[in-house]
């Protein structure tokens, strides 16, 4: 299942890139973090349906694509058991991306340790 291809999205390409970016993120003290997995480096529509292999969609359009990623993020999510989105960064650039949620109790153990020392030293 590992070598399976959803469209042209490798499982076993995200699947590395998620244990880089958990690695990655596991300093950050943000409660939620959001990770570019890869870039497809394009916002135009045709080049996305090329890029992907998003041949079976209705509608060559904004809208249609939104919808057909969204549908692939869902599936990718389930797939790879982590929540994937499909989403444009600052150049509109289309990119896959990883959402991760802290633990409020990480927060609050990272201040409690930050407060002993301050108090200790």
């Amino acid at each position: 299942m590992d070598e399976a291809k959803i469209y042209n999205v490798c499982l076993q390409r995200v699947k590395f890139q998620i244990t880089n970016a958990k690695q990655k993120l596991n300093d950050s003290a943000a409660a939620e973090e959001k990770t570019i997995l890869e870039s497809y480096c394009t916002g135009d529509v045709n080049e996305i349906i090329d890029v992907l292999e998003l041949y079976d969609l209705g509608n060559h359009d904004r809208n249609g694509l939104h919808e057909k990623l969204e549908d692939l993020a869902y599936t990718i999510s389930i797939l790879v058991r982590e929540p994937i989105t499909f989403d444009y960064d600052e150049n509109g650039h289309l990119g896959l991306y990883l959402t991760l949620k802290k633990n409020p109790g990480d927060e609050c153990d990272r201040a409690d340790a930050a407060l002993t020392a301050a108090a200790q030293g």
